[in-house]
C-alpha cells in the first residue's frame, strides 16, 4: 500500500500504491497504514538519519480522494466526526516530522488527496493536460475533512481561499501554480523527483507559516472590521438562494469566520463539526447519490448498449458555424479532436472558428493552455463549404436551423460522401428522429444528439434514438460523448425527448400561476427559491413561447382522446395571438428587452392577466407545484420507456435544465420528501389544481427501484 525507499543522501521516498484499485484513495485503510510510518520517519529523523520525505503515486493519479461509499454509508455523528479528526491527525503529524515533506504530484490530486499535498511544505505538480488539482466537494454538498479550509485559508487568505474552496473548480498545473495551490512544475517524471530532491537538500527544516509564532494570515482575519463585512456579504448573497441551495459554501465561510479567529488545531475541529453535520445532511446525500453514485453507473456505462467495442473518434464533422456549432467544435476540438466545420460559405465557417479561437485565447489568458497548445489546436480544425471534406470523418453533427426540411438536405448532402461506418448526428430539439430519419441513406447509423446550450459548457448530451437506430449507433454516441467529457443520457424518440417535455412543465406550472391571478414577480422570485436557475416565465421568453406551445400540442397529439388540455394553453395563445409577444427572439414577451438583454416584466401583464395580492396565495405550495409538476412527468417518461434510468433521471434533470441539485434530481426528490408524502401531496394537488398531478400507476415501483 505504501513503498518505502530511502537514497544515500537520506531521503526517503514514500510511493502510494493501493492493491486491488485502479486510483488510490484516502480511506480509513491508508490512514491507519500512514500512521505508523510517519512514527518510523519520527524517529529516523530523531536518530539524524533523515534528511526530507517524498510522496509521490505508483498510480496514473496521486490520490483521487476520500472514500464516498464509505462515507455515505456512515450515519452516527460521533464516527463521522471521529473519521474526520483521525484524519487531521495523520496529516498534522506528517507537517511535523522536523524535515521538509514534498509532494511530487504525478496525477490528479483531488479533494482529500488535495489535502495530503497541502500537508506537505511544497508541492510539485507534473505539467500534463489531464491532471487536475482541486477541492470538488462542495459539488457533493460536503467540505473538506482534513483541515483544507484552514491550511488553505492560511496559504492564500480568507477571502482567495473562499474562491477556491467554493468554487469546487479543478485546475490543471498551470493554474494551480498560478493560484499559489503549488510551487513548482515539472516537465517529466525524472524532473519532478529531482525537484524534489533539490527542494530537500536546500531546507533546513520543514515547519508551516501556522506553526510559526510571528505568522500571520494574509490579508487579515474576521477580527479586522473589512474581512467580517465582505464574509457577511457573501453569507447573506447565499442565503439568498434559499437554505438549501448552498449548504457546503455556507458552512465554508462559517469556517473561515470562526476558524481565521483561533489557533490552527482549534480550527480544524471547528471544520470537524461542520463536516459531520453536512456529511449527514439530506442534502449531502441527495447530491452525492446524483454526482457520484448516479455519475459513476452512467460514466460506466450503464445505459450503453452491450457488445460493442469501444468507438474511438478521431474526426468530427460539424455542419452549421453558429454558437451551438462552434461550441461543439471546441468541445472536440478541446479532447483531442480533429474538426470540419461547414456552413453555406466558407467565410460564415470562418466565423465559427473565430468563435473557437475567442474561446482558447481566454484558455491562454486563465492558463488553462499555453499559446503553442492554442495554436497546434487550430490547427487541427479546417474550415469548408463543401460536404465532399466529410469523407474521412468518424461522425458528422449538424446543428442548422430547426426547420425539417433544412435538416435533411444538410444531413442528405453529407451522407453521399461519408462511408458507411460514419454515425449521423442531429442537434434538433423539438423534430422527430424517426421522421428526420426517413431522407437518410443509412437510418441505422441516424440519431439525436442533442446538446444544450451553451455546448462548450454544459455537460450534458440527449442520444436520442430513433424507430431505426441500431444498438451499435447508439453505443458508438455513447463512446463519442464520453470523449468529450459530457454525460451521455440515451432517451426514446418521443415528443420534447426527456429534457425538454419535462422542463416544459416548469414553464407551464409558472404560466398557470399567472392566469391564477398570481403576481407575476411572485411567479419568479418563487421559482428561483425552489433552486431554479430561472424563473418561469423567464424561461419561457428564452425558449420561445410558440415553442413551449409547440411541445404542448406534441403532448396533445401522442395522447389522443386521453390528453386533458393545460390550463397555461390559453395563456400561451393570448400572448401568441392577442398580444403578439413571443418571447426574446422578437424582443417581446412577458419580459421587455433591450437588444439581447432581458429588462423587466412586462408592464402589460397587469391588464392582461390582472393580479390578486401576495399574502392571498400558499407561497409553499406554489413552490412544491413547481417542482412536483416536473417530478410527476419524469416519472410518466419512466414509465414510457422515454427515459432507461433513474441516474439518467437525475443527471438530465441537474445538467439538462437545473432541477435543483440539492434534492438530488427528479427521481431522488421523491425519497427525499418521502415516497408516502410524495404520494400524499399529489393527491392534494390533483384534487385543488386537476389531472396534471395525477400519479403514474408504477410510481411507487419506479422510484424503489
Amino acid at each position: 500500500m505504501i513503498k518505502y525507499k530511502k537514497d544515500t543522501d537520506r531521503i526517503v521516498t514514500l510511493t502510494l500504491d493501493m492493491e486491488g484499485r485502479a486510483a488510490n484513495i484516502i480511506n480509513h485503510e491508508l490512514s491507519d497504514a500512514l500512521v505508523p510510518v510517519i512514527g518510523h520517519l519520527q524517529a529516523e529523523k530523531a536518530k539524524g538519519k533523515l534528511q526530507g520525505i517524498i510522496i509521490t503515486s505508483a498510480k496514473k493519479g496521486f490520490l483521487q480522494g476520500g472514500d464516498l461509499e464509505y462515507l455515505f454509508q456512515a450515519q452516527q455523528a460521533s464516527v463521522v466526526f471521529e473519521l474526520a479528526e483521525r484524519f487531521k491527525t495523520v496529516l498534522r503529524s506528517l507537517e511535523r516530522p522536523g524535515v521538509p515533506v514534498v509532494a511530487a504530484i504525478n496525477g490528479d490530486a483531488l479533494g482529500a488527496g488535495f489535502e495530503l499535498a497541502l500537508a506537505c511544505h511544497h508541492r510539485i505538480a507534473l505539467d500534463t493536460s489531464h491532471l487536475r488539482l482541486g477541492f470538488p466537494e462542495t459539488r457533493l454538498g460536503v467540505i473538506p475533512s482534513g483541515g483544507g479550509i484552514t491550511r488553505l485559508m492560511w496559504l492564500l487568505g480568507v477571502e482567495q481561499a473562499y474562491e477556491v474552496l467554493a468554487s469546487g473548480q479543478l485546475y490543471n498545473a498551470g493554474e494551480a501554480l498560478q493560484k499559489q495551490l503549488i510551487d513548482e512544475i515539472a516537465a517529466t517524471p525524472r524532473d519532478m523527483m529531482d525537484k524534489a530532491k533539490a527542494y530537500i537538500l536546500s531546507t533546513d527544516e520543514g515547519c508551516r507559516p501556522w506553526d510559526q509564532k510571528q505568522s500571520r494570515i494574509p490579508g487579515g482575519t474576521a477580527r479586522e472590521l473589512g474581512v467580517a463585512e465582505r464574509l457577511r456579504a457573501l453569507t447573506a448573497s447565499l442565503a439568498a438562494h434559499g437554505p438549501d441551495t448552498y449548504p457546503a459554501e455556507q458552512a465554508i465561510l462559517s469556517v473561515l469566520y470562526e476558524g481565521s479567529k483561533l489557533d490552527f488545531d482549534t480550527s480544524c475541529r471547528v471544520e470537524s463539526r461542520h463536516f459531520t453535520t453536512l456529511l449527514r445532511s439530506q442534502v449531502s446525500k441527495n447530491r452525492i447519490k446524483a454526482f457520484w453514485f448516479d455519475q459513476n453507473f452512467i460514466r460506466d456505462g450503464g445505459n450503453r448498449p452491450k457488445g460493442f467495442g469501444k468507438f474511438r473518434p478521431k474526426r468530427v464533422g460539424i455542419i452549421g458555424a453558429g454558437r451551438m456549432g462552434s461550441g461543439i467544435a471546441y468541445a472536440c476540438l478541446d479532447h483531442g479532436m480533429e474538426v470540419v466545420l461547414k456552413d453555406v460559405s466558407k467565410p460564415i465557417a470562418e466565423r465559427g472558428l473565430e468563435y473557437v479561437r475567442r474561446h482558447l485565447d481566454q484558455d491562454v489568458s486563465r492558463a488553462v493552455k499555453q499559446a503553442e497548445e492554442r495554436e497546434q489546436l487550430l490547427k487541427r480544425i479546417q474550415t469548408t463549404e463543401s460536404s465532399a471534406d466529410f469523407q474521412d470523418c468518424d461522425i458528422v453533427i449538424e446543428a442548422v436551423f430547426e426547420n425539417r426540411m433544412v435538416k435533411q438536405k444538410v444531413m442528405r448532402e453529407a451522407e453521399e460522401h461519408m462511408d458507411e461506418y460514419s454515425l449521423f448526428g442531429s442537434n434538433t430539439i423539438s423534430i422527430p428522429i424517426t421522421r428526420l430519419a426517413e431522407a437518410s441513406l443509412r437510418p441505422e447509423n441516424y440519431l439525436g444528439l442533442h446538446f444544450f446550450s451553451p455546448a462548450e459548457e454544459v455537460p450534458l448530451v440527449e442520444i436520442v434514438r430513433g424507430a431505426n437506430t441500431s444498438d451499435e449507433t447508439v453505443a458508438r454516441a455513447f463512446d463519442f460523448v464520453r470523449a468529450i467529457s459530457k454525460t451521455p443520457i440515451v432517451v426514446k424518440d418521443d415528443w420534447g425527448f426527456f429534457a425538454a417535455r419535462v422542463q416544459n412543465t416548469y414553464i407551464l406550472e409558472g404560466i398557470t400561476m399567472l392566469q391564477e391571478g398570481c403576481p407575476p414577480a411572485l411567479i419568479e422570485n418563487l421559482g428561483r427559491q425552489t433552486g431554479m436557475p430561472r424563473g418561469a416565465l423567464a424561461l419561457a421568453d428564452s425558449l420561445g413561447l410558440n415553442m413551449v406551445l409547440r411541445y404542448e400540442n406534441q403532448a396533445a397529439e401522442h395522447y389522443g382522446t386521453k390528453y386533458v388540455q393545460h390550463p397555461a394553453v390559453a395563456v400561451l395563445k393570448a400572448m401568441l395571438e392577442e398580444w403578439q409577444r413571443p418571447g426574446r427572439q422578437k424582443r417581446a414577451g412577458f419580459y421587455t428587452y433591450k437588444g439581447e438583454e432581458r429588462q423587466q416584466l412586462w408592464a402589460g401583464l397587469a391588464d392582461a392577466f390582472p393580479a390578486q395580492p401576495a399574502d392571498t396565495f400558499d407561497h409553499a405550495e406554489l413552490k412544491e407545484r413547481f417542482l412536483v409538476a416536473q417530478v410527476l412527468e419524469a416519472v410518466w417518461c419512466m414509465q414510457e420507456k422515454v427515459i432507461h434510468s433513474i441516474a439518467a433521471a437525475n443527471l438530465g434533470s441537474i445538467h439538462g435544465w437545473g432541477f435543483p441539485a440539492s434534492k438530488g434530481g427528479v427521481i431522488q426528490y421523491v425519497h427525499d420528501s418521502g415516497v408516502d408524502h410524495f404520494i400524499a401531496r399529489c393527491k392534494t394537488l390533483q384534487q385543488k389544481h386537476g389531472q396534471r398531478f395525477r400519479l403514474p400507476s408504477r410510481l411507487r415501483s419506479i422510484v424503489e427501484q
